[in-house]
């Protein structure tokens, strides 16, 4: 018994006679007791003190009374309300049975058809609450009681007190009102006002936990549940379930959306849907991806997230204030690390609110706002892991890019509405004219509507190795400035692009961005991390004298992009504190089962090719001998590096792109992707290169181990690391057939990184059917003999142990994943085991579509690449300077024509 039930006991002595606790909770402790009166039994409910003193005894007896006017079959009952001494309680009848949390303790996941009962009752309570103003702000299992097969929904007196009695004083208490699972985005950011929408997420929240056995959003702390609340989306639920109906899930995943007017607005919608096969979730409208290249810009993978944030920052100073003659200010500026910048920021014009990739406390990234009256920044609901973003010109929007489509939003979070397909990362431009200007995944320069519409295709490199980075735009709609780089901007040239004669030219040698300011100046920023400005005469295109320095020690985030932001007022933001090396910096380190790395040869680095965005490697069967796709000076080639410290090699030396190796099953040649097909040469590089299958789809090619079947991945040209839904798994039997015969082809989805296990009777590979990644099996060569699901969590990147008995991937929280085969009629799959999760540094792709690791023949390690990323973070600063027009008025001298502004 707590300490205060002697003082309790006598309160209600008169009334009741309480037997003992049941439970307590963060606001409340309940007790069985007999009603003396009725002679029944009750539940008395008695808050908190620390509560029942925000909320009052007034104000508590006052929003009681109104859960007291509720009656429905499916909501428990008030019998009794008041104030006793120092507490307040209310009293409910004593159910015979068990909650719903007692009931998912023990089962875990329910039956669908039970999980749909339960969820469509408390949506029926819900309903005629809500018809009567009131919102339960704390639906959860513990609160649905289970009695006769009914379900009744407890506790409207607690929340509906706490919400409008006390809720600006819960801090104090140490207490929150709701639970951090089932609480709904609006409720998470502590809006006052939230209506029947925010009960519906809850529901679809303990709907949704009823199916699949855990919520939506998990993790160690209520303030890591809530960020992924307000940043993630749920998982779907069909491929962690494969029996759930495609309407329930479509129902609960419109009820968990983030915006409260994208769920359904009456709860009794929400049961409609639950019950209607034929309901489907909306979506927003997506156009086809537009055809699509080899990529052959390597992506750059930090730096591509501060692109188009640097870009549009500048552009933003094209209408200032006049802030003339003000005194130029310098402040430092700290950020909590769990909330810290990292990889682009952005003013708003009017310098107010400050967007930024910061992190999202799962080793991935996000958006974040800080508004200038607000001491704590806000993530962005929906913007996890951006590859570049910008604001609009009126500073109310968001466009950023994910999975390869340009996506746009309200600023403070909303319904993203796709733009375009096929984008590239390397940086986005919004301008005056209500366009944005972007790169392809073909490495195009293109333009499309702030409102959607077509894309038009404006202007192209004379050499596929460039691509059009680190776009600007130019007030007026009059084009945008861009840097034209080759792999991984060694080289870059500023260029600008001429919207009127629809024309590009070279501007200045050797830069790496380049900027408009509103004086008539163009600042740009070369490799020393020192900004220059010179007049630019906006008119003709063209720079107007001599460029003069205005800022220096500028970060550069990963060797590339500067960290800064300015707004059309004159606020900078700059990161300071030293330059960063060379991006995209790669070794190879071995990884044990329970891994710890060991490096293999720190001496030999290099960096990724740029065909496909990735490279590949390879064991030699011996694993005396490492085949890898580098790029280097001479381009993309495939070079062998005997281990553990012998030389590196080059094998292939024509001009086209070789990547992806896999070594033939004698370990005397290797094939390799190039873009007429499938190469292949001996590994002492003797012979001739060949082209052993000519079919430019391949993009991914390995023998089999008795060396009379060739696996192949063909299609998926446009897409990098975005899916195309052409990706399909093909076979050949060279010199017994040469055509190639589909093996796992379905229309629409994508399978990807073929893996044949060595007693060649099985096919492992990546697929999409279900909605996202996961991993199969099927019979090889007869793959329509079976197929059987291996991973649970999402999976890519399938790599079987030289004994076949194990199958490894990796699933969506990194993990690497063991999974027994014991084969026989059918694989036999055991247990999944998890071995060890990879580190950020450890490179795996989003995904690659290709396994970037091998294990060594005792399958005891596996050899894995490294990403070794300048280490300039920890030596950073950032510095706040207002007015700092008038700095760079004083130091740039007297500006040049601008020219017309139109």
């Amino acid at each position: 018994m707590p300490p205060a039930q002697p003082s309790l006991l006598s309160a209600l002595a008169d009334r009741y006679r309480i037997e003992r606790e049941l439970g307590h909770g963060g606001m409340a402790t309940v007790y069985l007791a007999e009603d003396l009166k009725h002679r029944r039994k009750v539940a008395i409910k008695v808050l908190r003190a620390e509560l029942a003193a925000v909320i009052g005894a007034d104000r508590f007896l006052a929003e009681i009374t109104t859960t007291a006017n509720l009656q429905h079959p499916n909501i428990l009952p008030l019998h009794d309300s008041g104030e006793a001494a120092s507490f307040l309680f209310y009293v409910m009848p004593f159910v015979e049975g068990e909650s719903l949390r007692d009931r998912l303790n023990r089962e875990k996941q329910l039956p669908v058809v039970d999980a749909v009962r339960i969820a469509t009752e408390v949506a029926g309570a819900l309903d005629y609450a809500h018809r009567r103003g009131v919102i339960h702000r704390d639906i959860k299992p513990e609160n649905i009681l289970l009695h006769d097969g009914r379900a009744l929904v407890a506790d409207f007196g607690i929340a509906l007190a706490a919400s409008k009695g006390g809720s600006t004083r819960m801090t104090e208490t140490g207490m929150s009102l709701g639970t951090p699972h089932y609480m709904s985005p609006e409720q998470a950011m502590g809006e006052r006002e939230i209506g029947p929408e925010s009960d519906v997420y809850a529901l679809g929240a303990v709907t949704y936990e009823m199916l699949v056995g855990e919520p939506p959003f998990s993790g160690p702390t209520a303030q890591s549940i809530v960020a992924k609340v307000m940043t993630d989306e749920p998982r779907p639920l069909i491929p962690q379930r494969h029996t759930i109906p495609p309407h329930v899930e479509a129902a609960v995943l419109t009820a968990l959306e983030k915006l409260p007017a994208d769920r359904f607005l009456t709860a009794k919608a929400f049961a409609d849907a639950l019950g209607s096969e034929r309901y489907t979730r909306p979506m927003p409208t997506m156009r086809p991806a537009a055809p699509g290249g080899w990529g052959w810009w390597k992506p750059v993978a930090i730096a591509a997230m501060v692109v188009a944030a640097l870009a549009t920052a500048f552009a933003l100073t094209g209408h200032p204030a006049d802030h003339a003659g003000r005194a130029v200010t310098r402040y430092l500026v700290a950020f909590p690390d769990s909330q810290a910048p990292e990889a682009g920021m952005i003013f708003t014009p009017d310098g107010s609110r400050l967007a930024y990739v910061g992190p999202n406390g799962r080793g991935g990234t996000q958006l974040w706002l800080k508004e200038r009256g607000r001491a704590e920044p806000a993530p962005i609901p929906a913007t996890s892991d951006p590859k570049g973003f910008t604001v609009s010109p009126d500073g109310q929007w968001l466009a950023l890019v994910q999975d390869g489509k340009l996506r746009k939003m309200p600023i403070a979070g909303g319904t993203p509405i796709v733009l375009a397909d096929s984008v590239f990362f390397t940086g986005l431009a919004w301008v005056e004219d209500g366009t944005l200007y972007y790169t392809t995944s073909a490495g195009a320069l293109a333009r499309v509507s702030e409102h959607g519409g077509a894309a038009t295709i404006l202007w192209r490199p004379d050499r596929p190795q460039l691509t059009p980075a680190l776009l600007a735009p130019l007030p007026g709609g009059r084009g945008v400035f861009f840097t034209l780089c080759n792999s991984n901007c060694t080289s870059s040239d500023l260029y600008v692009f001429d919207a009127r004669a629809r024309k590009a030219r070279l501007l200045v040698p050797d830069v790496l961005t380049g900027m408009y300011l509103s004086m008539g100046y163009l600042a740009f920023v070369r490799r020393d991390g020192v900004m220059r400005v010179v007049p630019f005469d906006l008119g003709a295109l063209e720079v107007r004298g001599t460029p003069k320095q205005v800022l220096s020690g500028i970060t550069l985030l990963s060797g590339i992009v500067p960290s800064l932001t300015v707004s059309a007022t004159g606020t900078l933001l700059m990161e300071s504190g030293g330059v960063g090396g060379e991006l995209g910096i790669m070794d190879f380190t071995w990884v044990s089962r329970n891994g710890e790395r060991t490096a293999l040869d720190t001496s030999v680095t290099f960096s990724r090719t740029v065909a496909h965005g990735n490279q590949g490697w390879s064991l030699s069967p011996d694993g005396k001998h490492l085949a890898v796709g580098m790029n280097t000076r001479s381009g993309d080639d495939i070079w062998i590096k005997d281990l553990p410290s012998g030389p590196l090699s080059r094998l292939t030396f024509d001009t086209a792109s070789e990547v992806r190796p896999h070594w033939s099953p004698d370990g005397r040649s290797v094939t390799f992707v190039t873009p007429a097909g499938l190469g292949e040469r001996r590994a002492d590089g003797t012979g001739e290169q060949q082209v052993i299958v000519p079919n430019p789809r391949v993009l991914e090619g390995a023998w089999s181990r008795d060396g009379t079947w060739l696996v192949l991945r063909i299609g998926g040209l446009g897409g990098l690391a975005a899916r195309t839904g052409d990706r399909d798994i093909v076979g050949m039997r060279p010199g017994v057939d040469s055509a190639l015969r589909p093996l796992v082809a379905s229309a629409g989805y994508d399978e990807d990184a073929p893996a044949l296990s060595p007693d060649g009777k099985w096919l492992a590979y990546e697929s999409d059917e279900n909605g996202a990644m996961e991993i199969f099996i099927r019979p090889f060569p007869t793959t329509d003999g079976g197929r059987w699901q291996v991973s649970a969590n999402g999976g890519q990147a399938p790599l079987w142990s030289h004994s076949g008995r194990e199958l490894f991937y990796v699933d969506a929280d990194r993990n690497m994943i063991s999974v027994p085969v014991a084969g026989g009629v059918s694989p036999g799959l055991g247990e999944r085991r998890k071995l060890f999760q990879l580190p950020n540094d450890l490179y795996l792709g989003q995904p690659e579509h290709y396994t970037p690791f091998d294990i060594s023949p005792d399958d005891q390690r596996f050899i894995m690449m490294r990403t070794r990323l300048p280490a300039v973070r920890g030596r950073s600063t950032f510095v706040l300077v207002e007015n700092w027009f008038e700095e760079v008025r004083g130091m740039g001298g007297k500006q040049g024509g601008t020219g017309e502004r139109r």
